[in-house]
């Protein structure tokens, strides 16, 4: 199965219902953004109190303080992400920019590409997590002759490939695509039953979304499949 592109759940974050001790950092270079102005508009994820958003198992805890006087810096701490920020900002301006952290952030750590033992291993727990383990796919790959494709599989083989393009993007659609692929080894085509099933994956429209605006931006001549095809 072939698919061009592909959409995303909003997503969100909630913060820590307890202050504990700081345990270590995952990441000991924190990423540090200075906005011209707390209130100006930044795109980013839409970040909500109460609800996670950042990867499904991690936590995000925002913590103020009145030292901290422009900057807005976020590292991943164990299991859950820190967001640093000024005493003095809103509760809007903190979901702003909350959202644009977390966004850089896996912007960041998507830099590093994975081996296809990495993206065979991902594409594993993926399905565990999401499908109950149904789809079970014998080999995952990047290729680098897919420049209109996001993706594709072979359900006969249980074989699925990634363009090289995804190299660099957000995990979080790095990881749709995947699940896409996973779904038509369960579900061939892309009628309801297929997108019942990404229906379980929260960033489902978000991930499509980024997708949709780099085939924009790019100007690429195939619109990506959609609910009604």
């Amino acid at each position: 199965m072939r698919w061009r592109n592909g959409a995303a759940g909003t997503p969100a974050a909630h913060r820590s219902a307890h202050r504990s001790a700081p345990g270590p950092r995952t990441d000991p270079t924190p990423i540090t953004f200075e906005p011209r102005t707390c209130g100006t508009s930044a795109t980013g994820t839409g970040y909500r109190r109460g609800v996670s958003a950042d990867l499904p198992q991690r936590a995000v805890e925002v913590r103020r303080s009145a030292r901290r006087r422009r900057t807005v810096s976020a590292y991943r701490e164990g299991d859950r992400t820190v967001v640093l920020i000024p005493a003095r900002m809103s509760e809007a301006e903190e979901q702003r920019w909350v959202g644009v952290m977390l966004d850089k952030l896996a912007a960041q750590e998507s830099k590093r590409t994975l081996g296809d033992a990495e993206l065979t291993e991902r594409a594993e727990r993926l399905s565990e997590q999401f499908f109950g383990g149904r789809a079970r796919p014998r080999s995952v790959r990047w290729v680098t002759n897919q420049n209109t494709r996001w993706g594709s599989c072979t359900p006969a083989e249980g074989s699925i490939r990634l363009s090289h393009r995804l190299q660099g993007m957000p995990e979080y659609v790095v990881d749709y695509v995947l699940l896409h692929e996973l779904a038509h080894l369960l579900v061939p085509g892309h009628g309801p039953r297929f997108w019942k099933l990404l229906e379980a994956y929260p960033r489902t429209e978000r991930a499509r979304g980024y997708l949709e605006g780099v085939v924009a931006a790019e100007r690429l001549p195939k619109v990506p499949a959609s609910r009604d095809e």
